[in-house]
Parts: structure tokens; sequence; C-alpha cells
């Protein structure tokens, strides 16, 4: 490789031993003003080290980059990546430790993501140390990092212990084991945070005796730590300390601490059970679900703060997929369903998965009063939603659940104080048309329709015109020239001018579907009529509905 690389570095006029160049360029490249060419130095790192060979890298190249760590942040991020991927350039696993001053550097320094980078490429190297250099490298740097005096160094060590604990002898990993606990009641809570953050995949590689001795206690302890940062990560480790433990002691090593994260008066740490809880529940099995996270789980269904009842919200479908099956029928109907509005729409909005789980007759007779009561709801929004699954529904519960239970619904709709209801319900007309057919249309929704045209309101008589443009086309030609046309031509002698313009607009959507006869005989009359009006708008849309149907 030498002579190979040799040129690749040659400087311009230079003489003497070529094999020096790449070192020589790389320093001066490194103490460079530009930025940007320091950093592309340091990329190019892995090509100066094969140019120089092995041993030239362990001796000149990494005490170079050790001595000289000091930098913009982002040669420092290259530099840890880079270091990662050294092993073969400092010989193999034999040499392998010679990368950790650099890495042991890197990983003190403040800025967060270089020294998380120095982390990672430090994880990823450990694990080509042998059992020996673990104990005689690599554990000495954890050991040094832990009691270090910035707090930087510490929170580095938090995620180098469980890396080299598996692979040492038993008096080693009890020092492991007695840092990590000194970690987690650092002064600082940065350190307490990356302790906590590492609780869970720490407990991993313990013996299970350990995880009972130590790590229940620490878990404890970080759970009610002062910052709510560090109990929230505490909730994060309890899936996997729950999975470790068997489960008769569960009861009384990990569910008190959960209770208490549940109902922690800090959001965000009830927040992160509500973000965790499917995984919780697989992890403590079907009775502590049954008598503990049902009530706890209501309870974040029904929290205070918003952000942490909608997490529980989108947990709902997977909570009741994962309940036992004995009970989950009388548990979802009990208990997860009377919660509160924005869980039952959740509900709803997923009912053909909660359908699968639970059976259409059971659903329909308990989700009933729930649609009802939601239907009817004080806040227009919620009405809007349930208005919008109002198809999924009809297509979930069947033509003759619907006609005697939901139809009434649907019409009412249709006379609601909000404009954006009266409007979504006449979309929501035309998508069951749509599902059920013209016929039942003619049936059940055509004459309730017409029969508002004699509505004292000339809102809901507008809604009449409204719902005939959506529903026209998806009831056909003869329903249309029939049944519709006679009302819209009637209520062109409407006393309000809204209404009389709004029959123009009708007029213009439903002629493309009337046959040429009676729009000429009928339509056209009308118009003609209306374009003679005294209102200005009332003239101005006969006039474009005759322009548009091409009846002058």
């Amino acid at each position: 490789t030498h002579q190979r690389a040799g040129p690749v570095f040659k400087m311009a006029g230079a003489d003497g031993d070529d094999s020096l160049y790449p070192i020589a360029v790389l320093i001066d490249e490194l103490r460079n003003e530009d930025v940007q060419l320091r950093l592309n130095s340091i990329k190019k790192l892995s090509t100066i080290a094969l140019a120089l060979g092995v041993e030239r890298t362990r001796t000149e190249l990494l005490p170079f980059l050790t001595d000289t760590i000091y930098d913009e942040d982002e040669v420092l991020l290259a530099l840890a990546e880079q270091l990662g991927n050294f092993t073969m350039l400092v010989g193999g696993p034999e040499y392998v430790h010679c990368l950790l001053p650099p890495l042991e550097s890197l990983a003190t320094v403040e800025e967060t993501v270089v020294r998380d980078k120095a982390v990672e490429s430090l994880r990823k190297i450990s694990h080509e140390h042998s059992p020996v250099d673990l104990e005689v490298h690599f554990e000495p740097l954890v050991k040094r990092l832990a009691s270090g005096d910035w707090f930087t160094s510490r929170t580095s060590a938090c995620g180098l212990f469980s890396v080299c604990y598996p692979r040492v002898s038993s008096t080693v990993k009890a020092e492991i084991r007695q840092h990590f606990r000194t970690l987690c009641s650092d002064d600082t809570p940065m350190v307490r945070r990356a302790a906590a953050s590492k609780l869970g995949e720490f407990a991993k590689v313990l013996e299970l005796e350990y995880v009972k001795s130590d790590i229940i206690s620490l878990f404890t302890a970080l759970a009610s730590d002062e910052q709510d940062s560090v109990r929230l990560l505490a909730v994060e480790a309890c899936v996997s300390i729950a999975t470790l433990l068997p489960q008769e002691d569960l009861e009384a090593l990990v569910m008190p601490t959960l209770r208490q994260a549940a109902e922690d008066k800090s959001w965000r740490v009830r927040y992160m059970v509500a973000d965790k809880f499917s995984e919780l529940q697989k992890a403590v099995g079907p009775e502590i679900t049954k008598n503990d996270l049902v009530p706890a789980f209501q309870n974040l269904l029904k929290d205070c703060e918003a952000e942490v009842r909608a997490a529980a919200a989108n947990k709902v479908k997977e909570f009741c997929e994962n309940l036992p099956e004995d009970s989950r029928e009388t548990i979802i109907m009990s208990h997860i369903l009377p919660c509160c509005p924005e869980v039952r729409l959740n509900i709803i909005s997923n009912l053909d998965c909660v359908n699968e789980v639970i059976g259409i007759r059971q659903l329909s007779q308990s989700l009933l009063p729930a649609i009802v009561e939601l239907a009817e709801d004080a806040k227009w929004r919620v009405r809007l939603a349930i208005i919008e699954y109002m198809p999924l529904l009809a297509g979930q519960l069947g033509v003759e659940f619907f006609d005697e239970k939901l139809n009434s619904l649907c019409m009412a709709w249709l006379v609601d104080h909000v404009y954006a209801i009266r409007e979504a319900a006449t979309c929501n007309l035309m998508k069951l048309v749509e599902k059920f057919g013209a016929e039942w249309a003619q049936n059940t929704i055509v004459p309730k329709v017409l029969g508002m045209a004699n509505d004292p309101n000339y809102l809901h008589r507008m809604t009449t015109l409204f719902c005939i443009n959506a529903l026209s086309e998806a009831c056909g030609q003869d329903i249309t020239t029939k049944q519709m046309l006679p009302v819209v031509l009637k209520m062109s002698n409407d006393q309000v001018a809204n209404v009389r313009f709004n029959v123009a607009k009708s007029l213009q959507k439903i002629g493309p579907v009337l046959d040429s006869n009676a729009l000429q005989t009928e339509v056209k009359p009308v118009l003609e009529k209306l374009a003679t009006d005294q209102d200005m708008d009332v003239k101005y849309f006969a006039q474009e509905a005759i322009s548009v149907l091409a009846l002058a």
C-alpha cells in the first residue's frame, strides 16, 4: 500500500521519504482554518490509515488524533463515527484497544451528539475486544468515565455498562454494578437521566438475583426522582424490568411504582405511561392487566391533559385486542366505552377492528347508546365526527339495524343549528344512498327530505334543496324527475329570495340527470320566470342555469 498510496499525497517540490506525506498532509489539513477542509480530511481518515499501514496508524495517527481533539463539533462528530469502523485499520481485534484513547476523549466533550456518537462507536468496538482486553483496557475506561469530574463523562459511562458486563469476571461485574448504582443517585439530573435511560438495557444483561436486589431499588428511586424528566425514563425501563421478572414478583416489585407513575403529578410522566401502555400490558400479563391496568387506563382516558388522553386513546384498539378473551367483552363494555367522547369516537373510527374482536350483535347493542349520545353531543365537532363515521357504521351494522336505530339521527342532523353539521349530514345521505341503493333511498330518505320543503324555517327548506342536489345522481333519473323535481319547481315561488336563488342552483345541478322533455317543458319556464325576478341574485343564478343547461 505504501507505494500505491504515496503519489496520492505527493506534495509539489517535496523530497525525502514519500511515506511521511500522508501524515504531514493530514496535519496540515487538520490545522487549516477552513472547517470544511478539516472535515474532508477526517472523512478521508481510513484512506490515510491504509496508506500508513497498521503499525504507523497505531503509533502515529491515533496519538496525533488523540492529542488534537479540540475542534468544531461537526469535525469531532465525523471523527467519532470514523473510529468506530477502524478495527481492521489498526491491525484487527487484538489491537482494537488502541482506539480507546481518542474515543474516550470524544466521550467527554460538551456537545451531546459528539458524545453519543463516541459512545456508539465504543459500544461497537467493545464486541471486538477479547474478554481479557475488556478487563484490561475497556472496563478501566468505563470506570474512568463513571468517576470523571465532568457530568459529560459520567453520562457517557451510562451507555457502556451493559456492553462489557456479560463478558467480565464476577469481581469486575460487582464493580460495574456499584458504578451504575452510584450514577443513578448522581447529583446532576443529566447523569441520573442518562442512567434512567439505560436502566432497562442494563437490567437485561444482569443475573436475575441482581435484577431483584439492585435494579428494583434503583428503579423505585429513579421513578420517584424530583425531576420529571428522570421519572418518565424510569417508566420506559419498567417495560424491560417487568419482562425479566417472574410473574409472582411483579405485584410486589413493579406494580406499586407503576401505579404511582400512572398518577404522577407531571403530565409528561402520565403521558409516557399512556404511550407505553400496550407494551406494559404485554409485560405484566393478563391478571395484573385486569386488576391494575384497566382502572389505570380508564384514568388516563379521562386525564385532565389533552395530550395524555390522546396518547391513551391511541392505544384503545391495541389494549382491547390484548385483553384476556374471557373478560375482554365485559371490560370493553363497562370500563373502556363509557370513558369520554374522544375515546368513544376513537373506538367508532376503529369500528372494523373492534368489530372483529367483539362481534357485531354485542357491539351494536352496547355502542348504540354511545352513538346516540355523541350524535347529540353539545360540542358540534363531536357531532361532526360521528356523522363522518356514519357510512362506515352503516356498512358494518347493515340496513335493517340502520333504519331502525340510526336513520332518525341522520335526519335530525339535517336541521342542526350549525351549518357545518347540516352540510356534512347532506353529504352523509349521499354516501348512504351509494351504500344502500336507490330503492332504499326512495322508501326511507326521499319522503323525509321532501317533507322539509314545507318547513316554516327557510334554512330547513334550503336543506331540502341541498339534499336534492346531493342525492339526484345517486337516485337516478326516474326518482329525480318524478319525486324531486316537482318539489323544487314548487319552491320557486318561495317568499325568501335565498330559497329562490337556491332553486335556480338546484335546477342547474339536477338538470343533467333529467330527460330533455322535462327540461324543456318544466324546468325552462320556471328558470325564465326566475330570470325576471326582482332580486338580483335570483336573476343572476337563473340566467347562469339557463346558459349552463343550454336552454336559451
